[in-house]
């Protein structure tokens, strides 16, 4: 990487004092998006209600039937606290985010973003590159895995799971194709629909069963009436505990994507509008289904929740209609990622934004490389939902937390307080950065250990043909 990778003679370098609303910022975004409209392939074209909807795609996801389970651990008065609080710091690293992004508007990935938040440090960038490598494929391994298991459930293993997989790794291939985030988020309104009838469903179905049958530690009704709680069970340990708090965690940190569709964005100033109408529909989407999965299930919660129904028809209606969001939130991850290596590959030659045979075959070979190398590490990890909260602590410390108290930082070197309000959001943002080390300390830690845990026990083979239904 060279600096001139980000330089731009009509580029200023801008002082820390300059906001979002800055003629100088406001006049880079307009050059950079003129520029890109004399390409062929044109990225930057997305309006803000077309970035909610993209939006609205990535959060809207299966990881919503897990927290049901996370508040059984917990109980509801730590686990509607952590919801809440996550909710609330997700909104100020976000606009933090975009504040910064706005002084630099040549930043196209979190890379970037890594770039200049250190100061413009090489070293930054690539750990950030690697981090978002290591993080986005290893997401896509885990819907891999997740399309295997959808089809496991609706077929009754009539294949071997690794057939499964190879089918879900091909779909996500071919549907990965387009190469502008536009294009993704007209799938992205068809997967978060399918998502929400599939929550719906489990909604009604968990409400007129007459008990859940499956659980974690005995089915029904070896642990007894279902019942909630308003604190963790006697007998729950630590590492359960905060596994339970990053699985949440999880949920409310997609931000290593929105540089990204940042970038990709007409009126880049309007992201926080997009943000608003994203963080309304999380805290219903996070909050409600959650406690009524909670309230029916019990001790009895899996995740994710769909798998304690006692009702096969009613396991494979709702969790049916997850195959399409496990399989688009898969290419909204895998776009971004292979953004990032054809930038490095193709690099200002034209093949980078036109319609050529080589540029189209470097895109089509990065994307089959991305989707196989994400194949075999759904093959090969035992168990993905402890892998879930080692992104959580390994990368979401970073990408959630600790980037964005450090562009705090950078944004009002010199002035963090100044005045009440800004004190305050100091302080906010020092409890932010204490969160984040907790995450990849502790809670790195907590990962860890239920990894160990889980090899110690019954470990399923890799390129397994057992029956991994629900």
């Amino acid at each position: 990487m060279a600096d001139s990778d980000f330089k731009d003679k009509k580029q200023p370098d801008y002082g820390l004092e300059t906001e979002s609303d800055d003629p100088d910022s406001l006049n880079t975004i307009t050059a950079l998006v003129a520029e890109d409209h004399e390409h062929e392939i044109k990225l930057r074209t997305m309006s803000w209600q077309k970035t909610a909807i993209l939006l609205a795609g990535d959060q809207v996801c299966l990881a919503i039937m897990a927290q049901a389970w996370s508040l059984s651990v917990l109980g509801w008065v730590p686990g509607i606290i952590t919801i809440l609080l996550c909710a609330v710091l997700f909104w100020i690293t976000s606009i933090t985010m975009h504040k910064f992004i706005m002084k630099y508007p040549q930043i196209k990935d979190i890379c970037d973003f890594g770039y200049y938040v250190f100061g413009k440090s090489r070293v930054a960038y690539v750990f950030s590159a690697f981090m978002l490598l290591a993080n986005n494929i290893l997401l896509i391994g885990f819907h891999v895995l997740t399309g295997a298991k959808v089809l496991n459930t609706l077929s009754d293993h009539s294949l071997c799971t690794s057939v499964f997989a190879v089918i879900a790794t091909i779909m996500g291939i071919v549907m990965s194709l387009p190469r502008t985030l536009n294009h993704v988020s007209s799938m992205s309104m068809v997967s978060s629909a399918c998502m929400g009838i599939a929550i719906l469903l489990f909604l009604v179905f968990a409400g007129i069963e007459s008990a859940p049958l499956y659980g974690y530690n005995g089915n029904y009704p070896t642990l007894g009436p279902v019942k909630t709680y308003a604190f963790p069970q006697a007998g729950t340990t630590w590492v359960a505990c905060m596994n339970a708090v990053l699985n949440i965690t999880f949920l409310w940190v997609p931000q290593i994507l929105f540089p990204s569709f940042i970038a990709e964005m007409e009126r880049p100033q309007d992201f926080p509008k997009a943000l608003a109408v994203l963080t309304f529909i999380s805290a219903i989407l996070f909050v409600v289904p959650p406690a009524i999965g909670f309230r029916y299930l019990g001790q009895y919660s899996t995740a994710p929740a769909f798998g304690s129904l006692g009702v096969v028809a009613y396991k494979k209606a709702s969790f049916g209609f997850v195959i399409v969001p496990t399989l688009i939130i898969g290419v909204i991850y895998a776009n971004v990622t292979a953004k990032f290596i054809y930038k490095r590959t193709m690099g200002k030659s034209k093949h980078a934004h036109s319609n050529t045979i080589i540029g189209w075959g470097v895109w089509g070979l990065v994307m089959v490389g991305i989707w196989l190398l994400a194949f075999v590490f759904s093959e090969v990890i035992p168990s993905m939902g402890d892998f879930l909260s080692l992104l959580s602590a390994a990368f979401d410390s970073f990408f959630g937390f600790i980037y964005f108290a450090i562009a705090y930082w950078q944004l009002n070197r010199g002035k963090l307080f100044n005045g009440v309000g800004r004190s305050v959001m100091t302080l906010v943002n020092v409890f932010i950065m204490i969160v984040g080390l907790f995450i990849l300390g502790p809670g790195l830690y907590a990962a860890v250990e239920a990894i160990i845990t889980d090899y110690s026990g019954s470990v399923t083979p890799a390129f397994t043909c057992a029956n991994m239904a629900l």
